[in-house]
C-alpha cells in the first residue's frame, strides 16, 4: 500500500512559528478567526490552508485547500451548502484541481450535487477482480477529466428527482508495468477514452448539515447510460444505490451507517469500473485497489462529537469499520471474497457555530494502512 498523510499547516506548530515573518499579523488574525469564531452563524465562511503530502509515485506534493460554507439567503432554517476545492502540484511535474459541492437553493427547491477532477496524476493498476495481486501491476500515467453533476428538483418534502451527467476523459495514457510483472494483459480502455453518461436520479435527503450529520437519512438511486449516440466511446449502463443513516446516541454522539452498491452492464473501460477504496468508503485501501463491474460495500461509524474532556469542547473522536467486495456478475458474489477495513481517528471542531469538524483518520486493513485528513466527516 502507498499511504499519504495530509498535513494542514494551521494545525502545525511550525506554521505558528511563521508569524515571525512579515505576515505575522495576518497569520495571527486568520488563525484567531478560525479557532475563535465570533461571527454571526448566518454569515458565509471561507477557509483556505496549505497542504503537504508525500508518496513514492509523486514525490513531495504541495497544494492548497479551500472550503466555503453558507446558508441560502443567510437563512439558518435552510440546509448548509458547501463548496470544497483542492489544487496541487508535485516535484514530478504532476498537478490537479478538485472541486466538490452540495448546494441547496432557497426553500430547498433545487439541489445541486457534483464534483470536478482535472489532473495529470499517476494511477496504480492492480488488475481486475477480487483476486488481483496485492502489489500493483502497473503505474498508469495519464491526464484525466471527470465531471459529475446532479441537478435535482424537490418533488415533495426531502425528496428530489432530476437529471445526472457524468463525463470522464482519460488521455495520453501510458501503462508502465511493475518490475515484478513479466507480462501485462492490457484492459479495455488502455489507450484512453472519452465517455459521456446521461441519466436520472432519485434522492431522499433530510440532512441539515452535509459535513456533519447529527440525525438524518440520505438515499440515492441513479441510472446512467453511456451511449455512442452522444459520443461515448464505450457502450454501457451503470446503476448506483447509496443509502446513509445517522442516529444520535446521547447528547453528542452519533451512530452512522452506509450501504453502497454499483452495478454495470456492457463493455466498461478500466478507469470507470466500480473502484473500491479511498478516503470515504473502505478507508485504508488505495482507490481502485480492487475494481470490477460491480461492487457492494458497507460501513459503520461511531462518532463522539465532542469527547467529554474537561479542558476542551472542540476535540472529538470516531471509530469505524467497513466491508466490501467487487465481482463481475451476481453469481460470482462469494463471502470469501469480502475484504474489510477498520480504524479510528480524532476530530477538531473547526467552525463551532456551524458544527463542522476536521477529521484525522487512521485506517488499517489486511494489506496495510492509511492516514486521511479532511474537513467534514467521511459520509
Amino acid at each position: 500500500m502507498i499511504n499519504k498523510c495530509w498535513i494542514t499547516a494551521f494545525l502545525l506548530g511550525g506554521f505558528l512559528l511563521s508569524t515571525e515573518l512579515n505576515a505575522q499579523g495576518f497569520v495571527k488574525r486568520y488563525l484567531n478567526s478560525i479557532l475563535n469564531d465570533t461571527s454571526d452563524i448566518s454569515r458565509p465562511q471561507f477557509l483556505m490552508y496549505p497542504t503537504l503530502a508525500y508518496s513514492p509515485e509523486t514525490s513531495w506534493e504541495i497544494g492548497f485547500s479551500a472550503l466555503y460554507v453558507y446558508y441560502a439567503k443567510r437563512d439558518t432554517t435552510h440546509r448548509l451548502s458547501e463548496i470544497n476545492g483542492f489544487t496541487f502540484f508535485t516535484l514530478e511535474n504532476q498537478y490537479g484541481l478538485w472541486l466538490d459541492h452540495a448546494n441547496y437553493a432557497q426553500g430547498d427547491k433545487w439541489f445541486f450535487l457534483g464534483r470536478i477532477r482535472l489532473q495529470s496524476f499517476p494511477l496504480l493498476y492492480y488488475g481486475i477482480g477480487s483476486d488481483s495481486p496485492s502489489d500493483f501491476m502497473a503505474r498508469v500515467d495519464a491526464n484525466q477529466i471527470w465531471i459529475k453533476e446532479r441537478v435535482l428538483k424537490k418533488v415533495r418534502k426531502n425528496l428530489f428527482f432530476g437529471i445526472e451527467m457524468d463525463w470522464q476523459r482519460l488521455s495520453q495514457v501510458r501503462f508502465v508495468p511493475s518490475e515484478s510483472v513479466e507480462s501485462l494483459e492490457l484492459p479495455a480502455g488502455f489507450r484512453g477514452s472519452s465517455n459521456l453518461g446521461l441519466g436520472l436520479g432519485l434522492v431522499y435527503d433530510d440532512r441539515h448539515n452535509v459535513l456533519n450529520v447529527r440525525d438524518g437519512f440520505f438515499s440515492e438511486l441513479a441510472v446512467m447510460r453511456y451511449n455512442p449516440f452522444w459520443k461515448s466511446e464505450f457502450n454501457f449502463t451503470s446503476f448506483l444505490s447509496d443509502t446513509r443513516f445517522y442516529h444520535p446516541v446521547g447528547k453528542s454522539n452519533v451512530f452512522a451507517a452506509q450501504v453502497f452498491g454499483q452495478f454495470q452492464t456492457g463493455e466498461v473501460p478500466f478507469n470507470q469500473l466500480s473502484l473500491m477504496g479511498g478516503e470515504s468508503l473502505m478507508r485504508g485501501y488505495y482507490t481502485g485497489r480492487y475494481r470490477d463491474r460491480n461492487q457492494l460495500a458497507g460501513q459503520v461509524e461511531m462518532r463522539f462529537l465532542p469527547l467529554p474532556l474537561g479542558f476542551s469542547k472542540r476535540i472529538g473522536a470516531a471509530v469505524f469499520a467497513g466491508a466490501s467486495q467487487v465481482f463481475p456478475e451476481v453469481k460470482a458474489l462469494k463471502w470469501d471474497n469480502t475484504v474489510w477495513s477498520a480504524g479510528g481517528g480524532l476530530r477538531f471542531l473547526l467552525f463551532p457555530k456551524k458544527d463542522i469538524y476536521t477529521r484525522l483518520d487512521f485506517a488499517f486493513t489486511e494489506e496495510g494502512n492509511g492516514f486521511y485528513l479532511f474537513i467534514g466527516e467521511s459520509f
